[in-house]
């Protein structure tokens, strides 16, 4: 396991001699928001990080205090709501055309509830959506300015924060959760979804780095119930609250870590504990013919919605 220093040290040496395009979401709160302010200032402002999220005030406050040094510094925000496929197919298409690269990207956004199933307009569950197929999909959609990163010599590598090595074996008679309805199975398997995504992404573009990292119990904003949560849960989490922040770490030291994998990754599959510890295959949660079938089960999933989504890889 590297200590902190290790990780602090090593993030701190990213120099490239290019000014590498990086595409953050859930940019404008917790482990997001905190990437992005650990990058520019590390980079010192050479750098061009595009937030995405759904707060603008947030993300104008952020980026109001991040480091500049000129025509080499960029920073934008972008909104999107990630449960919504046609939203983040969109996202995908407006940097597809004004992009000319893209060197890391990041997945942070995710609904965190345990309530029972919740459709979008898309029959998709809202969990589910956000914690996996938007992250498929964005991934998928950005292919073609990776490669072209890569082509350059350059990096390119894509990081899934959620929880690798955490997930129960996926569940084949039932993916997306059609037939059964738990908010917590709903958790679980978005976990597994991961990790098979990482996996078979890697399988197909072995030039290119994708990682799935398990960031622990983080002390962010997003720590807790959510709003729709029952009054016990919201009351016993109370009352557990002093303990859970004791437990916790700082978003900004889980930040470390999280960009720490993102950095060091260089190309296929990586699976990362809460301390970037690689755990290889530990409590991997399906096969290889798995992987193929829910990749098929997600190119149908994500692309049925919308008339102009890219074709899948």
């Amino acid at each position: 396991m590297p200590c902190i220093s290790v990780v602090q040290k090593a993030n701190a040496a990213y120099a490239p001699s290019y000014v590498p395009v990086v595409v953050i979401t859930g940019a404008t709160s917790g482990i997001g928001q905190a990437m992005t302010e650990l990058l520019a200032r590390y980079l010192r402002g050479r750098v061009h990080i595009v937030l995405v999220g759904r707060n603008r005030e947030a993300a104008e406050r952020i980026i109001a205090s991040l480091p500049k040094t000129g025509s080499d510094t960029t920073y934008e925000f972008v909104t999107c709501d990630m449960t919504l496929m046609k939203n983040v197919h969109a996202l995908a298409k407006d940097l597809l055309e004004r992009m000319p690269k893209i060197n890391y990207l990041v997945h942070s956004a995710g609904v965190f509830s345990f309530k029972g199933r919740e459709e979008t307009e898309e029959g998709i569950d809202r969990k589910l959506a956000s914690r996996y197929y938007s992250r498929w999909t964005l991934t998928n959609d950005l292919l073609p300015l990776l490669r072209k990163a890569k082509e350059a010599g350059e990096a390119a590598s894509v990081l899934s924060i959620l929880g690798a090595g955490k997930g129960p074996q996926i569940d084949l008679n039932d993916l997306g959760l059609k037939k059964s309805w738990g908010g917590f199975k709903a958790m679980m398997q978005s976990l597994s979804y991961n990790d098979l995504m990482v996996a078979e992404f890697a399988a197909r573009e072995p030039d290119i780095a994708f990682s799935h990292i398990f960031p622990g119990n983080v002390d962010t904003p997003g720590l807790g119930p959510s709003e729709d949560s029952s009054l016990l849960v919201k009351t016993a989490f109370g009352v557990m609250r002093p303990l859970i922040w004791l437990a916790s770490t700082k978003q900004e030291v889980c930040a470390e870590y999280m960009l720490y994998t993102l950095l060091s990754a260089e190309k296929g599959m990586y699976r990362r504990n809460s301390s970037a510890d690689d755990i290889g295959m530990k409590s991997f949660p399906g096969t290889k013919e798995a992987q193929k079938i829910l990749w098929e089960h997600t190119v149908e999933e994500t692309t049925v919605k919308t008339k102009e989504s890219p074709a899948a890889s």
